[in-house]
Protein backbone atom coordinates (compact mmCIF):
# COMPACT_ATOMS: atom_id res chain seq x y z
CA UNK A 1 0.00 0.00 0.00
CA UNK A 2 2.69 2.53 0.67
CA UNK A 3 4.61 1.82 -2.48
CA UNK A 4 1.33 2.51 -4.57
CA UNK A 5 0.83 5.71 -2.65
CA UNK A 6 4.66 7.09 -3.61
CA UNK A 7 3.68 5.85 -6.70
CA UNK A 8 0.84 7.82 -7.03
CA UNK A 9 2.83 10.87 -5.28
CA UNK A 10 5.36 10.49 -7.91
CA UNK A 11 2.95 11.22 -10.84
CA UNK A 12 2.32 14.59 -11.49
CA UNK A 13 -0.91 14.33 -13.61
CA UNK A 14 -3.04 11.35 -12.00
CA UNK A 15 -6.90 10.42 -12.85
CA UNK A 16 -8.07 7.27 -11.65
CA UNK A 17 -8.00 5.84 -15.39
CA UNK A 18 -4.26 6.97 -15.97
CA UNK A 19 -3.42 5.17 -12.86
CA UNK A 20 -4.91 1.97 -13.49
CA UNK A 21 -3.38 1.53 -17.16
CA UNK A 22 -0.29 2.78 -15.57
CA UNK A 23 -0.62 -0.18 -12.66
CA UNK A 24 -1.43 -2.80 -15.67
CA UNK A 25 1.21 -1.47 -17.80
CA UNK A 26 4.10 -1.81 -15.07
CA UNK A 27 2.15 -5.33 -13.60
CA UNK A 28 2.72 -6.51 -17.39
CA UNK A 29 6.55 -5.21 -17.96
CA UNK A 30 7.17 -7.02 -14.52
CA UNK A 31 5.96 -9.87 -15.36
CA UNK A 32 7.73 -10.18 -18.33
CA UNK A 33 10.99 -9.92 -16.91
CA UNK A 34 9.88 -12.34 -14.09
CA UNK A 35 9.60 -15.22 -16.61
CA UNK A 36 12.43 -16.93 -16.03
CA UNK A 37 11.04 -20.69 -15.45
CA UNK A 38 10.31 -23.25 -17.86
CA UNK A 39 6.96 -24.63 -19.40
CA UNK A 40 6.04 -27.84 -18.20
CA UNK A 41 6.58 -28.84 -21.94
CA UNK A 42 10.49 -27.99 -21.53
CA UNK A 43 10.23 -29.57 -18.20
CA UNK A 44 8.69 -33.03 -19.74
CA UNK A 45 11.29 -32.80 -22.50
CA UNK A 46 14.34 -32.43 -20.54
CA UNK A 47 13.08 -35.76 -18.18
CA UNK A 48 12.21 -37.95 -20.94
CA UNK A 49 16.02 -36.93 -22.57
CA UNK A 50 17.01 -37.86 -18.97
CA UNK A 51 15.44 -40.67 -19.14
CA UNK A 52 16.25 -42.16 -22.50
CA UNK A 53 19.63 -41.55 -21.75
CA UNK A 54 20.17 -42.59 -17.95
CA UNK A 55 18.77 -46.00 -19.93
CA UNK A 56 21.70 -46.43 -21.93
CA UNK A 57 23.81 -45.47 -18.88
CA UNK A 58 22.07 -48.19 -16.81
CA UNK A 59 22.60 -50.98 -19.58
CA UNK A 60 26.35 -50.21 -19.56
CA UNK A 61 26.61 -50.17 -16.03
CA UNK A 62 24.94 -53.44 -15.63
CA UNK A 63 26.82 -55.16 -18.53
CA UNK A 64 30.09 -53.97 -16.24
CA UNK A 65 29.00 -55.39 -13.06
CA UNK A 66 28.19 -59.23 -15.09
CA UNK A 67 31.53 -58.93 -16.62
CA UNK A 68 32.82 -58.29 -13.08
CA UNK A 69 31.03 -60.91 -11.93
CA UNK A 70 32.40 -63.29 -14.38
CA UNK A 71 36.07 -62.18 -14.05
CA UNK A 72 36.16 -62.98 -9.97
CA UNK A 73 34.87 -66.35 -10.41
CA UNK A 74 37.51 -66.91 -12.95
CA UNK A 75 39.95 -65.54 -10.33
CA UNK A 76 38.42 -67.40 -7.46
CA UNK A 77 38.34 -70.60 -9.49
CA UNK A 78 42.65 -70.33 -10.33
CA UNK A 79 42.85 -69.73 -6.57
CA UNK A 80 41.20 -72.36 -5.99
CA UNK A 81 43.15 -74.59 -8.72
CA UNK A 82 45.81 -73.26 -7.10
CA UNK A 83 45.67 -74.84 -3.78
CA UNK A 84 44.42 -77.95 -5.25
CA UNK A 85 48.09 -78.08 -6.84
CA UNK A 86 49.86 -77.55 -3.38
CA UNK A 87 47.65 -79.77 -2.14
CA UNK A 88 48.44 -82.49 -4.19
CA UNK A 89 51.82 -81.22 -3.78
CA UNK A 90 52.10 -81.81 -0.05
CA UNK A 91 49.61 -85.14 -0.47
CA UNK A 92 50.73 -87.15 -3.50
CA UNK A 93 47.02 -86.90 -4.47
CA UNK A 94 43.81 -84.65 -5.33
CA UNK A 95 40.96 -85.23 -2.74
CA UNK A 96 38.43 -87.03 -3.28
CA UNK A 97 35.48 -86.51 -4.73
CA UNK A 98 33.55 -87.04 -1.70
CA UNK A 99 35.50 -84.62 0.55
CA UNK A 100 35.09 -81.71 -2.91
CA UNK A 101 36.62 -78.71 -1.43
CA UNK A 102 36.07 -79.08 1.40
CA UNK A 103 39.59 -80.86 1.51
CA UNK A 104 41.36 -77.41 1.58
CA UNK A 105 40.26 -76.59 4.97
CA UNK A 106 40.34 -79.71 7.12
CA UNK A 107 42.04 -82.80 6.63
CA UNK A 108 40.33 -85.42 4.01
CA UNK A 109 38.87 -88.58 5.52
CA UNK A 110 40.23 -91.96 3.39
CA UNK A 111 43.61 -91.62 2.65
CA UNK A 112 46.48 -89.97 4.51
CA UNK A 113 47.86 -86.57 3.93
CA UNK A 114 51.01 -86.28 6.20
CA UNK A 115 52.07 -82.94 5.29
CA UNK A 116 48.86 -81.57 5.85
CA UNK A 117 49.23 -78.07 7.18
CA UNK A 118 47.30 -77.82 10.66
CA UNK A 119 45.60 -74.59 9.15
CA UNK A 120 44.56 -76.18 6.13
CA UNK A 121 45.02 -74.57 2.69
CA UNK A 122 42.35 -71.99 2.82
CA UNK A 123 42.91 -69.18 5.18
CA UNK A 124 38.98 -69.00 6.10
CA UNK A 125 36.32 -70.90 7.86
CA UNK A 126 34.69 -72.02 4.65
CA UNK A 127 35.32 -72.61 0.86
CA UNK A 128 34.53 -69.39 -0.55
CA UNK A 129 31.05 -69.12 -2.77
CA UNK A 130 30.71 -67.41 -6.23
CA UNK A 131 29.53 -64.32 -6.85
CA UNK A 132 26.30 -65.62 -6.76
CA UNK A 133 26.40 -66.77 -3.51
CA UNK A 134 26.61 -70.19 -5.15
CA UNK A 135 28.84 -73.22 -4.54
CA UNK A 136 31.74 -74.34 -6.56
CA UNK A 137 31.38 -78.00 -7.52
CA UNK A 138 34.70 -80.07 -8.00
CA UNK A 139 35.12 -82.84 -9.70
CA UNK A 140 37.94 -85.03 -10.28
CA UNK A 141 38.26 -85.85 -14.42
CA UNK A 142 40.65 -89.20 -14.81
CA UNK A 143 43.36 -87.73 -12.07
CA UNK A 144 42.41 -84.09 -13.11
CA UNK A 145 40.52 -81.95 -10.74
CA UNK A 146 37.84 -79.38 -12.37
CA UNK A 147 35.80 -76.77 -10.36
CA UNK A 148 32.54 -75.31 -11.69
CA UNK A 149 30.98 -72.49 -11.10
CA UNK A 150 26.77 -72.50 -12.00
CA UNK A 151 27.31 -68.87 -13.39
CA UNK A 152 24.49 -66.28 -13.71
CA UNK A 153 21.71 -68.75 -13.84
CA UNK A 154 22.81 -70.90 -10.78
CA UNK A 155 22.24 -74.14 -12.20
CA UNK A 156 25.11 -76.51 -13.14
CA UNK A 157 25.51 -78.09 -16.37
CA UNK A 158 23.97 -74.92 -18.36
CA UNK A 159 25.87 -72.90 -21.11
CA UNK A 160 26.74 -70.12 -18.72
CA UNK A 161 29.36 -72.18 -16.51
CA UNK A 162 32.51 -71.22 -15.58
CA UNK A 163 34.87 -74.17 -15.48
CA UNK A 164 38.67 -73.86 -14.57
CA UNK A 165 38.70 -77.12 -18.00
CA UNK A 166 37.23 -74.55 -20.58
CA UNK A 167 38.73 -71.01 -20.98
CA UNK A 168 36.26 -68.33 -22.16
CA UNK A 169 37.38 -65.93 -25.55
Amino acid sequence: MIKLLKWISSRKQWTPERVLKDLIKESNERTSLNQKGFSLVEILVALTLLGIAGTFVAGKIFDQLAEGQIQSTEIQINNLMANLKEFRRKCNFYPPESDGLQALLQKPSGRDCKNYPPDGFIDAEEVPLDPWETEFSYKLNGKKPVIISAGPDQEFETEDDISSSKKRN
